[in-house]
């Protein structure tokens, strides 16, 4: 009989390789465009740190003939499923294209679901809805949580301008491959290979995850989902996707979109100096975040992280407060690399100007330049 509550005595042999996920984000300050072959190659180097379970990239200024348009790329069981979506998508906007995600056949990647994409604008004459009364990203954020909610087999990849989200069960050079997106170009990439622990590999379960022009991706755990998701229920996001990284997208949307936070500000709620440290901190500084932890309690992040966000303007990456996930960033003229790996970012590119590894719970913040 074996003892299930023991340790195997050859415990140092234990072969299952749980090297927990690997992120990779690029972005270029001037905006110039970084071939899709970049982030591929940098995620095909962080291979072992994922079992094939979840692959996918963000990439942002790839259709700058449609960029005042929101485009909605959906991921679909099937074409009953689309086509159901379809309808949702025609009674709130108007549909100015709709064509197919190009992909190709990959032999890793058996039956793979059905990828659309269509480029709309919101209805001038709104129908009645609960939304309806919002801005536009308000009303964005509706139709996505609707179409996720309501139509069995079919949700959005992304939601946003002039971006887009592309993500699968499979390694990520398996994704890439799918969605040939060695032919785009894009100022802002990231990139995820998927190692899930406690949560089912699927497609839409694969990162990034997305809203409007949002997208994460990320290494570790969120423990603290149960309590974020039922925050985010109070604040009309609907967590559809049975998975803890899902929460971190809706939270920066509602913190840095909705209740006009910084980054840096929404970083420390996210991880939150303790509360030891807090005492030693002068007085102005011990009210502003004595106020942060008190207010936004139920959006902290438990549990071991390295999350990279994106959005058009923006990269930003960001590790738990006691650094249980690794973040390497470096940085080449006008373009800054953030991975878990400093492997992947030589890679891509050897020659660094400056490599370091933040400090746990210090965000990296880089914008693009004012254009």
């Amino acid at each position: 009989m074996v003892n299930t509550m023991k340790a195997p005595e050859d415990f140092h042999n234990f072969e299952k390789d749980i090297s927990g996920c690997g992120v990779f984000g690029v972005i270029n300050k001037k905006r110039q465009c970084i071939p899709g072959n970049v982030p591929i190659e940098a995620m095909a180097c962080m291979h072992d740190r994922g079992n094939g379970l979840g692959g996918g990239f963000a990439a942002y200024g790839i259709y700058p003939e449609l960029k005042d348009k929101y485009c909605f790329q959906l991921l679909c069981d099937d074409q009953y499923a689309l086509d159901k979506a379809e309808e949702i998508i025609k009674i709130f906007f108007d549909i100015h294209e709709a064509e197919p995600i190009r992909t190709r056949k990959v032999p890793a990647i058996v039956d793979p679901p059905v990828v659309w994409r269509f480029f709309v604008s919101p209805k001038e004459l709104r129908p009645p809805s609960s939304f309806s009364g919002g801005d536009d990203s308000d009303y964005i954020v509706g139709v996505v949580m609707k179409i996720n909610r309501s139509i069995a087999g079919a949700f959005v990849l992304s939601s946003g301008k002039n971006m887009g989200g592309f993500k699968g069960v499979g390694y990520p050079e398996d994704i890439a491959e799918f969605y040939r997106l060695d032919e785009y170009s894009a100022y802002i990439w990231t990139g995820h290979n998927r190692f899930p622990t406690n949560t089912p590999g699927w497609w839409g379960g694969a990162h990034p995850f997305t809203i409007l022009d949002w997208s994460i991706v990320h290494n570790g755990e969120i423990s603290s989902y149960g309590i974020n998701r039922r925050y985010l229920c109070t604040h009309g996001y609907e967590c559809t996707m049975n998975t803890d990284t899902e929460v971190v997208a809706y939270l920066i949307d509602l913190l840095v979109r909705k209740h006009g936070l910084s980054r840096k500000l929404a970083s420390r709620v996210f991880a939150p100096p303790f509360w030891e440290e807090i005492e030693k901190m002068d007085e102005a500084e011990k009210k502003l975040y004595t106020a942060l932890r008190t207010t936004y309690a139920s959006a902290m992040l438990n549990g071991p992280f390295a999350i990279l966000v994106a959005d058009s303007n923006s990269l930003w990456g960001l590790n738990d407060r006691i650094k249980l996930r690794p973040l390497v960033v470096g940085q080449k003229d006008d373009s800054v690399y953030m991975s878990s790996e400093e492997s992947a970012i030589r890679l891509v590119c050897p020659d660094l100007d400056k490599v370091w590894m933040p400090k746990a719970g210090e965000p990296v913040i880089i914008q693009v330049d004012e254009v």
